[in-house]
C-alpha cells in the first residue's frame, strides 16, 4: 500500500513580478485552500511545516491543521516537520491530542530536529544539543502518547511526577513519525525505536536515499521490530500539463532555494540543473504525469515505499497554479500510481 499526498512548508515570498512578498494571512488562505481540495480530489494525507522566521507563515502546524479538520473530514493531517527539541513535548502532545479528537483520529506528528538556527536562539536552547535534546523529548512523547499519566526525570525539561496528561488522543490513533533529512544517525535511532520515517528527498540520485532507508531498515530489524518500519519521502513536486510547462516553473523554483542575503543560506539553482535534476533518477519530482508516475514508482521499488508527499507550493507559485498540479496528481497520477501498487485511497473517518 502507498499513501499520497502534499505537503507545503508555507513559505511567503516576493510574487516574481511585483517585488511584494505574500502576506502571511494570504499564505495562511491559500493553504487551507490547497488542503481542502486535496481531499476532494482523493489525496491520502496534507503535511504542514513548522518554522519560525518571517519567511514562512506557519509557525504551529496544530493550530492550522486545525482550521483544516474543520473543514475536511477524511485526508489525514500531519506535521511536517515538528521542531521537537524547541519545544515541550507535554504541550506538543496536548496540542495534537487536541487536533486529534477535533479531526476524529487524523492527526500525526513527524517530529524532526530542523535545520535552521533560528528556533533554538528563539527558544532559548543550544544548537549544540540538537541531539540531545531531540532524542529526550522524542522519548518523552512517546511515553506521554502511551501513558494517561506520566512520572518522567531527564536532562532539559522539569520532572513530572504522577503528572495526568490530557486531553488524550483517540485509542490507537496519533502516529508519530521521525522526519530524517539523510543523516544516518538519526535513521538509525528511528528503526531502533521502530518508529515510521520520512526522509526528506531533495536533492541527488535513487541511491543516495536508499542508503538511509538501509541503515533504518537495518536498525529496526537488529532491534527485533522489522513489521513496525515504515518508509516516506518528501520532495519538491510540480505535476505539469507538458514538458515545457515544467520547464517554465523553473525561475520559482530558483527563488524559492535562492540565498535571500549575501552568504544566507539557499544554493542557486540553474536552468541546467534544475532539468538535470528532474531526470529519472533524480530527486526533483517536476514534470508531466507520465514522467512523475515512473519517478514515483521508481522510487516505491527501490526504497520500499508506504507514503509519498510531494511539496506542492513552493517559490510563490500562483494559487491557481498549484491547485492544477494537485489536480493533475489526484486524476492522472495517483490512479496509475495505485493499480501498480494494489492501493485504494484511505476511507474516510469519523
Amino acid at each position: 500500500m502507498l499513501e499520497l499526498g502534499v505537503l507545503s512548508l508555507s513559505d511567503a515570498q516576493i510574487r516574481l513580478g511585483t517585488g511584494v512578498r505574500v502576506s502571511h494571512g494570504e499564505r495562511l488562505d491559500e493553504i487551507v485552500g490547497h488542503a481542502t481540495l486535496a481531499e476532494r480530489v482523493g489525496l491520502d494525507l496534507f503535511a504542514l511545516g513548522e518554522h519560525h522566521t518571517l519567511d514562512f507563515a506557519v509557525s504551529s502546524p496544530a493550530v492550522a491543521l486545525a482550521a483544516i479538520a474543520a473543514r475536511t473530514s477524511r485526508i489525514r493531517l500531519t506535521s511536517a516537520v515538528t521542531v521537537l527539541p524547541i519545544l515541550d513535548p507535554v504541550r506538543l502532545y496536548q496540542d495534537f491530542a487536541t487536533l486529534d479528537l477535533l479531526s476524529h483520529g487524523r492527526a500525526e506528528i513527524i517530529a524532526g530536529r530542523s535545520a535552521y538556527a533560528e528556533p533554538f536562539e528563539m527558544f532559548g536552547e543550544h544548537l549544540a544539543d540538537a541531539d540531545a535534546l531531540f532524542d529526550e523529548k522524542l522519548r518523552l512523547l512517546l511515553t506521554l502518547r502511551a501513558q494517561e499519566r506520566v512520572t518522567w526525570r531527564g536532562r532539559f525539561r522539569p520532572p513530572l511526577t504522577d503528572a495526568p496528561i490530557t486531553p488524550r488522543a483517540e485509542p490507537g490513533s496519533l502516529p508519530v513519525w521521525v522526519g530524517v533529512g539523510g543523516s544516518p544517525t538519526s535513521a538509525e535511532r528511528a528503526g531502533r525505536l521502530g518508529l515510521p520515517m520520512v526522509l526528506g528527498y531533495i536533492g541527488g540520485p535513487l541511491s543516495h536515499a536508499r542508503r538511509a532507508v538501509d541503515v533504518y531498515r537495518a536498525a529496526g530489524e537488529q532491534a527485533g521490530h522489522p513489521e513496525r518500519l515504515k518508509v516516506g519521502i518528501s520532495t519538491h513536486f510540480y505535476a505539469a500539463q507538458s514538458e515545457q510547462d515544467a520547464r517554465d516553473v523553473h525561475p520559482y523554483y530558483y527563488e524559492y532555494l535562492r540565498p535571500k542575503t549575501p552568504g544566507g543560506r539557499g544554493f542557486v539553482v540553474s536552468p541546467e540543473a534544475f532539468a538535470d535534476g528532474m531526470r529519472r533518477g533524480n530527486a526533483i519530482m517536476i514534470g508531466t504525469p507520465a514522467q512523475l508516475i515512473e519517478k514515483i514508482l521508481d522510487a516505491h521499488q527501490t526504497l520500499g515505499l508506504d507514503r509519498f508527499y510531494g511539496q506542492i507550493d513552493w517559490g510563490g507559485l500562483p494559487r491557481e497554479q498549484v491547485g492544477e498540479s494537485i489536480h493533475r496528481f489526484a486524476e492522472a497520477v495517483a490512479p496509475v500510481v495505485r493499480a501498480h501498487t494494489d492501493t485504494q485511497p484511505s476511507p474516510a473517518r469519523g
